[in-house]
């Protein structure tokens, strides 16, 4: 059997004694494998949904319209800008690293939009590219700093995070605000645009086909290389839950204006990195590297290549999610990428499961994260309290994803030693 170079005697124990139990007892062995890996504390994303499910009752009860599909609809499109940035507070975290700049990168980004559009006539599409490869620079200097230097990225980032938000208020100029052309197709994609109902519904049939085209894939190599595979049955019903599922939100946001392109990308970008993540050489790389640089140097792994690489995707989603941010407020200000940009981006990631150690953690931290986050501030929008009261949920809520992350890791290492 092929394991992780990082991976503990005891993930490799509970890893076959899973395999087993699926192979020889299907849907019960997949359930009996699943409170197995709880009980050594491997919970993965159970608290996180757990939490988010407890905050919608809660505020359901005290707001009926909490749930209503008008108000899902905004929650998802408050989700997406910040969310995009998290995801890159992800990948920098796998490695046991931190950015504290992305909000003021996103910041910078935005403006660069707010000015190319209206102070220099740059097509969309240019402003867009320019913003998006400023942002890839800034991390590619970030990686250059770190990898070169040994210059501990807390230090770069904070740097980073006063200088970028110098170079945002000296490209906005005196003014301080620019508002975005309402026509441009960034602003309309952002505010405007959602799909069809026929076309969110054959998203959600593709999805959950290609859930099960993947897991037989997977199963298929693992029995060619003579390892044990899950019951097909396991596979199907995950499968047919997941199609359920979507079907049912997709038909409850159609009551009100749908699933918006903003979220779409924001959920495809999570996706898409969640591939690369575990099913590429670099992938495997980024989990090594943050479980142990010299383990992973010892094994070959280009350690400065998967730090400077981390640190461009990081810095661009932060641009990203900037110009998405900007085009949903139709400005670029001095606001941009301020306030609690920073703290959401990265509490977000924390709280959907990432470790702050390094090794261990999903791109669907991001969107799991920021759904709690949005969801939380959402609901005391709608129940009109202080903005202080946000802060404070926000903090107990983070406060708790470290401590249920630490807790797993000391039962993970007791049960390796035991």
């Amino acid at each position: 059997m092929t394991t992780s170079p990082t991976e503990s005697p005891a993930d490799r124990a509970a890893d076959l004694q899973d395999e087993r139990l699926v192979r020889t007892e299907g849907v019960r062995g997949a359930v009996l494998a699943f409170q197995q890996r709880v009980r050594g504390g491997d919970l993965g994303s159970l608290p996180v949904i757990i939490g988010l499910v407890v905050i919608w009752v809660i505020f359901q009860i005290l707001n009926p319209n909490f749930l209503s599909s008008n108000n899902l609809v905004n929650l998802t499109l408050q989700c997406a800008a910040v969310g995009t940035i998290s995801i890159g507070i992800v990948l920098v975290l796998l490695l046991g690293q931190i950015d504290l700049s992305v909000g003021s990168v996103s910041g910078l980004a935005a403006a660069i939009l707010g000015v190319g559009l209206t102070q220099l006539g740059w097509p969309v599409i240019l402003a867009v590219v320019v913003a998006l490869v400023v942002g890839a620079a800034i991390g590619f200097l970030y990686g250059l700093l770190f990898t070169r230097f040994g210059v501990p990225s807390f230090v770069i980032t904070l740097a980073g995070l006063l200088a970028f938000l110098g170079l945002q208020l000296k490209v906005l100029g005196p003014n301080g605000s620019i508002n975005l052309p309402y026509d441009s197709w960034i602003v309309q994609f952002a505010q405007a645009t959602f799909l069809p109902p026929w076309a969110a519904y054959a998203l959600a049939v593709l999805a959950a086909a290609a859930v099960f085209y993947t897991d037989v894939r997977r199963a298929a190599r693992r029995r060619k290389a003579g390892l044990s595979t899950g019951a097909l049955s396991v596979t199907l019903i995950k499968s047919i839950a997941l199609l359920v599922l979507l079907v049912v939100v997709v038909a409850y946001l159609a009551t009100d204006r749908g699933l918006g392109a903003m979220f779409l990308l924001f959920v495809v970008l999570v996706v898409v990195m969640n591939f690369f993540l575990t099913r590429t050489k670099w992938g495997r790389s980024v989990f090594a590297v943050g479980g142990s640089v010299e383990a992973a140097r010892r094994a070959g792994i280009r350690v400065n290549r998967v730090y400077i690489s981390v640190f461009i995707l990081t810095s661009t989603f932060a641009a990203l999610g900037g110009l998405l941010a900007s085009a949903r407020l139709t400005s670029a200000s001095l606001s941009s990428g301020g306030g609690d940009t920073n703290l959401n981006a990265i509490a977000a990631a924390v709280i959907g499961g990432t470790s702050l150690f390094g090794g261990r953690g999903s791109a669907y931290s991001a969107l799991l994260g920021i759904l709690v986050i949005q969801s939380i501030s959402n609901g005391l929008t709608l129940l009109n309290l202080d903005s202080s009261i946000r802060y404070m949920i926000t903090g107990a809520v983070l406060l708790l994803a470290v401590i249920i992350d630490s807790l797993s890791r000391r039962s993970r290492a007791s049960h390796g030693q035991a």
